[in-house]
């Protein structure tokens, strides 16, 4: 499967301008042969704009943000992972979607580790680990930034079927290790892929730091965006390899759980 990460510019607050930004990378993923375009955390808002913005700009899954996900993924002929902060009664989470190529919604997930007070003050935590779905044949699952940096999360994925792990991000500097060493960990030691995609720019006090990469079962880092810069990664994921690298080096079946 080709699949495309949006490393994206910041424009705190501005929908309106995601929406038709998400359009333009959607058409032009779909024409890169991309099935997939996966897009940083909160991708519709922003990120780091405080609680009392944040619950302004929050909607449910049946507004009109998701709904306008839903028309662009249809009209272009691709999934994408899109994040808002949605709106459930009392509560607004920090949310990811995926979103089919017809413009079915096939998962949400909440983000279940909460990133200090940034996340704290302004987001309740999920309470569902692992959410997945499946496209062109593939098992898709969700997470969002600071879940990937818990092995078990990421592990408990891999136990369940998931292929592809996406993971829509806001990482900040100087936490440059995570991009560059925990994520390659993590896609070794549970033998999937991972497809960590990050903000780029500023953003009230955060500066994003961009490094945007899709790593492999075997810990390789099979495409990489180092800089700093607005654009698409568009890369090939072959799933024969899971296979292959967990017959090489069975880390799944020779765990001894009952130890830990």
């Amino acid at each position: 499967m080709r699949i495309a990460c949006w490393q994206a510019a910041t424009h705190p607050s501005d929908v309106a301008g995601a929406l038709a930004r998400l359009r333009v990378r959607a058409e032009q993923a779909a024409a890169a042969g991309a099935r997939v375009l996966v897009t940083p955390e909160m991708s519709l808002s922003g990120y780091d704009l405080g609680s009392r913005r944040l619950r302004e700009l929050a909607e449910p899954e049946s507004g009109p943000m998701c709904g306008e996900v839903a028309r662009i993924a249809s009209e272009s002929g691709i999934a994408i992972v899109h994040g808002w902060p949605e709106l459930a009664g009392e509560h607004v989470y920090n949310s990811v979607r995926l979103v089919d190529a017809d413009g079915t919604g096939l998962a949400t997930y909440r983000k279940t580790h909460l990133f200090g007070a940034i996340d704290r003050s302004s987001f309740s935590a999920g309470d569902t680990g692992v959410v997945q779905a499946v496209v062109d044949g593939l098992t898709i699952g969700l997470i969002i930034c600071y879940d990937v940096e818990f092995p078990e999360l990421v592990r408990a994925h891999a136990l369940r079927g998931t292929e592809l792990l996406v993971v829509p991000t806001a990482l900040m500097s100087p936490w440059h290790f995570v991009a560059e060493t925990l994520v390659p960990a993590r896609a070794c030691e549970s033998q999937l892929f991972i497809a960590y995609t990050n903000w780029t720019g500023r953003e009230r006090r955060l500066e994003y730091c961009g490094l945007t990469r899709v790593a492999g079962p075997d810990g390789r880092v099979v495409a990489i965006d180092a800089g700093t810069r607005d654009g698409l990664l568009v890369t090939d994921l072959d799933p024969s390899l899971i296979a292959e690298v967990r017959k090489e080096t069975p880390y799944l079946t020779d765990r001894r759980p009952e130890l830990y």
